[in-house]
C-alpha cells in the first residue's frame, strides 16, 4: 500500500508538473515551432473581420493578426484565423487554442480579472448605440420606452443596456441571441424596434442590409467601447510582441512611414527614432526575440495605423466612419493613437 501511495503521489506531482509547464509555456516559442499564429476572431463584422468575395479574411482585427504574424515571420500570411461564438472567445485563448483574441472585443475589468486574459491596447474607441428602422419615426433612445431590442448575449452591450433602461426608466424588453447573424436577421425581419451594438458595428450592419437607407443609428452613445487585443495571462514575452508590434503601426503613422515609402525610409531616413524603429540602428529586438528588422516588416506588408484604419473602416470603406475628430485619430490631432518611446 506504501508503495503504491508513493508511486501515485509520484505520478501525481508529474502531472501537476507537466500542467504547470504547459501553463507558463512560451506562446512566442510555440507560435516559432508551430509556423504561423493562431488568430481568434468572430464569425462576420464588416470592417473588422469577414470574408470577401475570394473567400479571405479581411478587416481591422485581421490586419492587427497579419501585423504580427509579419514581425515573428516577416510573413503576414502565416496566420490561421478561428472564428468562434462569442461564448468560446475567452476559453480559445485560456485553452491555448488560439493566440491573440482581436475580434472586437471590449476591455472590462471584469474580463480583465476573471477570464484568465491580459488584456492589451485599444486599437479601436467606440461606443454602444441603437439603429432602428426609419419608418418607425424615433429620433432618441429616449423614445424607446417599451420597445423590444434585438442584442447578442454575454456582450457588454446586455449589461450597457439594461443599466441605461434601468437609470432612464425605460422598460426596455431584450431580445437575447447567441450568434450576431441570427440577430441582424431578426432586427431586419422586423422581429425586434431596435439593434443595439456598438456603433462601428451598427454602421457595418446597416450597410449588409437589403435597403440601407431605410435604417437611422440614434444619435446617443451610452457606454464606452475601447475594442483591444487580449492574449493568456502572464504571458508577458507573448504580450510584448503583440503590443509593441500594435505600437510600431501607430509610430510609423506619427513619424511619415507608410508601406509605400518605407523602404525608402529605411535607407535614407536620418531620424534616430525612424532608424530604431525599422531596425537599422540599435537592439530594441533582443528584447522581444523578434529579428532586428519586425517591425520594418509590419509596416511593409500591413502598413501603418491610418493605412489599416482607412483601407477598412475609413471614410471610403463600406463602413464610412470618419477619423477625424475622434478617439481613434494620432495624439497629435487631439485622439488617443499614442505608441510609447521606441527606446
Amino acid at each position: 500500500m506504501k508503495k503504491f501511495s508513493l508511486a501515485l503521489a509520484a505520478t501525481t506531482t508529474l502531472l501537476a508538473a507537466n500542467s504547470y509547464a504547459d501553463e507558463s509555456a512560451s506562446t512566442l516559442s510555440a507560435v516559432k515551432d508551430r509556423g504561423y499564429v493562431n488568430c481568434v476572431i468572430g464569425n462576420s463584422f464588416p470592417g473588422f473581420y469577414s470574408l470577401n468575395k475570394a473567400g479571405e479574411w479581411q478587416g481591422m482585427d485581421i490586419d492587427m493578426c497579419r501585423g504580427v504574424a509579419s514581425a515573428v515571420f516577416g510573413d503576414a500570411s502565416k496566420v490561421t484565423f478561428l472564428p468562434v461564438q462569442w461564448a468560446q472567445s475567452f476559453t480559445s485563448i485560456k485553452s491555448g487554442q488560439g493566440d491573440i483574441l482581436s475580434k472586437g472585443m471590449t476591455w472590462t475589468l471584469s474580463r480583465d480579472t476573471q477570464q484568465g486574459l491580459d488584456f492589451l491596447d485599444t486599437y479601436f474607441y467606440d461606443g454602444q448605440g441603437f439603429m432602428v428602422r426609419k419608418d418607425l419615426g424615433v429620433k432618441s433612445v429616449k423614445e424607446l420606452k417599451g420597445a423590444t431590442v434585438c442584442v447578442l448575449t454575454g456582450t457588454s452591450s446586455e449589461l450597457n443596456i439594461a443599466d441605461y433602461s434601468r437609470a432612464n426608466d425605460l422598460d426596455i424588453k431584450t431580445v437575447v441571441f447567441d450568434d450576431s447573424s441570427v440577430r441582424n436577421t431578426a432586427f431586419f425581419n422586423n422581429n425586434c424596434d431596435a439593434l443595439t451594438n456598438d456603433k462601428s458595428g451598427l454602421a457595418a450592419q446597416r450597410s449588409a442590409a437589403p435597403n440601407p437607407s431605410d435604417y437611422v443609428i440614434l444619435p446617443e452613445t451610452i457606454s464606452k467601447e475601447a475594442l483591444s487585443f487580449a492574449v493568456k495571462q502572464n504571458d508577458s514575452e507573448w504580450a510584448n510582441v503583440v503590443k509593441w508590434t500594435f505600437a510600431a503601426m501607430v509610430a510609423a503613422e506619427e513619424f511619415g512611414v507608410n508601406s509605400q515609402n518605407v523602404e525608402q525610409m529605411r535607407a535614407d531616413s536620418q531620424s534616430p527614432v525612424v532608424r530604431r524603429l525599422l531596425g537599422v540602428e540599435g537592439d530594441l529586438h533582443v528584447g522581444l526575440g523578434l529579428p532586428q528588422d519586425w517591425a520594418y516588416q509590419v509596416i511593409k506588408n500591413v502598413g501603418n495605423y491610418g493605412e489599416v484604419y482607412e483601407r477598412n473602416v475609413g471614410v471610403n470603406s463600406v463602413l464610412g466612419l470618419d477619423r477625424d475628430g475622434t478617439l481613434n485619430a494620432l495624439w497629435t490631432d487631439g485622439g488617443m493613437m499614442y505608441a510609447k518611446s521606441f527606446r
